[in-house]
């Protein structure tokens, strides 16, 4: 199907749906590449503050932003005709949105999603859920971007790498030239659904690793849980058709380490009091931004007990998540299982998929 990559990016206007941290990171950073960029903010106040101010204080405060950003409330002024749409939106809101772009997404536009997450019900990923629900949205209009990347760091235009994912290569190819930059270097994919994987998958990994500090473990502990962390979103990768290659790349393990050490994470933060003791509800209540790895540790769980995949860190957080499993109780679970063979599990799981 024709679409609008023959079209030079730097004459492109760019919709951006959704303007919380990362949403509004990426429409400023495409926007201080010249981009005429009309950015939807579901709530009307913060579109306010940002005409007024060009700052938006709420999400990604001490960050000017230029006046080819243009934010609106009108999700059909932002999307209609434009050749680029890149969705931001938390990842349990994502159907709803997909329900509003299909009213309004030209036919030829490209897609691209920068969420992260596993729909909860139907475990597909998000480009999953927007072809489903978007009428005609082909692979080749479809791109995912995902990799080690703090909002506040991109936005200060820290160096950053990244992976730009189509199934489409032409597409890929074309993300890749619109998003680059000096200080963001991004790579071309053609594995969505790894990409996919790596980045909603490390969420729940870098829950399990925030509880570890919590707890007031070592750095051992740590680079222990990172491993083989890394090892249950391979395997759940192998079998869901993802090239395990991917999982030692940007996507995969680069991701997995910033999100499981850095301090800007909010899923390590979620961990990191849970291992202090506090309460599920009460930490949720006192954040303002979405921390992805407490829904997808439920899609994970679910999900790997479906695909009979063995995901033993996971499903540990996930019962110290909903069913108040004590973080202790759960670590002596985890290092008292049988013992067996570092590589064989892995070797299994990839043959069987």
């Amino acid at each position: 199907m024709e679409h609008f990559t023959d079209i030079d990016p730097r004459e492109m206007k760019i919709g951006v749906v959704g303007a919380g941290s990362w949403g509004t990171a990426l429409a400023h950073l495409l926007s201080t590449k010249g981009f005429a960029v009309d950015l939807w903010v579901f709530e009307a106040e913060i579109a306010e503050q940002v005409r007024e101010t060009r700052e938006n204080r709420v999400f990604l405060p001490g960050v000017r932003l230029p006046e080819k950003l243009v934010p609106s409330n009108d999700i059909e002024q932002v999307v209609a005709g434009k050749p680029l749409v890149l969705v931001v939106v938390p990842s349990h809101v994502m159907r709803q949105t997909a329900g509003r772009l299909a009213e309004c997404l030209d036919v030829r536009s490209i897609v691209v999603s920068a969420s992260k997450g596993i729909e909860n019900e139907t475990h597909l990923t998000m480009s999953g859920v927007l072809r489903q629900v978007v009428p005609n949205l082909g692979g080749d209009r479809i791109a995912v971007l995902s990799g080690p990347s703090f909002a506040k760091e991109v936005a200060r235009q820290v160096p950053t790498a990244v992976t730009a994912a189509s199934e489409d290569r032409a597409t890929a190819d074309f993300v890749q030239r619109v998003f680059a930059a000096p200080f963001f270097r991004v790579y071309a994919h053609e594995d969505v659904i790894g990409v996919e994987l790596g980045g909603a998958v490390k969420n729940v990994i870098a829950i399990a690793a925030g509880i570890v500090d919590g707890l007031g473990l070592g750095l051992n502990t740590r680079a222990a849980l990172i491993t083989r962390g890394l090892a249950e979103i391979r395997r759940l990768g192998a079998k869901m058709g993802a090239n395990p290659r991917t999982f030692s790349g940007l996507a995969g393990v680069g991701d997995l380490i910033l999100t499981c050490t850095g301090d800007l994470s909010r899923n390590h933060t979620v961990g990191k009091k849970l291992g202090q003791g506090k309460k599920l509800s009460q930490i949720l209540s006192e954040m303002t931004m979405v921390a992805e790895g407490v829904r997808t540790a439920k899609s994970v769980y679910n999900l790997s007990r479906k695909l009979d995949v063995e995901m033993p860190i996971s499903h540990e957080i996930y019962r110290i998540l909903y069913e108040e499993e004590a973080p202790k109780v759960a670590l002596k679970r985890l290092m008292t299982r049988d013992l067996k063979a570092e590589m064989d599990e892995d070797r299994e799981a990839t043959e069987n998929a």
